[in-house]
C-alpha cells in the first residue's frame, strides 16, 4: 500500500521542522533572556551594607525622602544587576564633594576606573562599580522626584554601586 500525502502536508512539515530547528539553536539565547533576580536578595544586602555609601563629607546630610539605602535587582536582556545607592544633600561644591570621594573610596579599596570620561567619578572594586552622580532638576524630574531646591542647590548627589550577577563580564565605567 502506498502511502499518499497532500502538498498541504509538505510545507507544514517543512514549517514544523524549522521551527524545531530555530527553537534549538535558540534555546541558550532564550534561557539567557528568562535570567531574573531570583536568589540575589543576599547579595543585594550585601552592598546595601557597603560603608563606602554612608561616608559622606562634613556638612552633607541624607536627603529628606531618601533616608533608606535604595537597593535592589533589575533583569534586562540576560543581564541581572544587583545596585545600591544612597542620596545626599550638601551645601558645598561639587568640588569640595569630588575632593572628599576622591579620597575615601580609594582609601576603601576603589580604584578610578581608567575608562572613566573626564569629569566622572567612576571607581571599580571586586566586581562592583561605584558611581558619584551630582543631581539636577532634570535627572530628579525623570526619576520621579520632582522639584527638590535642598538637592539642586550646593551640591545635592547620590553615591551609586552596581555589580552584574554571574555574567562573567568585567565591571567597568
Amino acid at each position: 500500500m502506498i502511502l499518499r500525502t497532500s502538498s498541504a502536508t509538505r510545507p507544514i512539515s517543512l514549517l514544523l521542522s524549522t521551527a524545531l530547528a530555530a527553537a534549538t539553536l535558540t534555546g541558550c539565547a532564550l534561557q539567557e533572556l528568562a535570567r531574573d533576580c531570583e536568589g540575589t536578595d543576599d547579595r543585594v544586602k550585601e552592598m546595601a551594607a557597603l560603608d563606602i555609601l554612608d561616608s559622606r563629607p562634613e556638612g552633607a546630610t541624607i536627603a529628606r525622602g531618601f533616608e533608606e539605602v535604595d537597593a535592589g535587582c533589575w533583569a534586562d536582556s540576560g543581564d541581572v544587576v544587583v545596585y545600591a545607592s544612597r542620596t545626599y544633600a550638601f551645601p558645598g561644591t561639587r568640588a569640595d564633594v569630588t575632593a572628599y570621594y576622591q579620597t575615601a573610596v580609594v582609601r576603601d579599596g576603589w580604584i578610578p576606573d581608567p575608562e572613566a570620561l573626564p569629569g566622572e567619578l567612576c571607581f571599580t572594586r571586586e566586581g562592583m562599580a561605584l558611581w558619584i552622580v551630582f543631581l539636577t532638576a532634570e535627572r530628579l524630574e525623570e526619576e520621579g522626584h520632582g522639584s527638590r531646591p535642598d538637592l539642586t542647590t550646593g551640591a545635592g548627589y547620590s553615591v551609586s554601586i552596581d555589580s552584574y550577577v554571574d555574567s562573567g563580564a568585567e565591571t567597568s565605567c
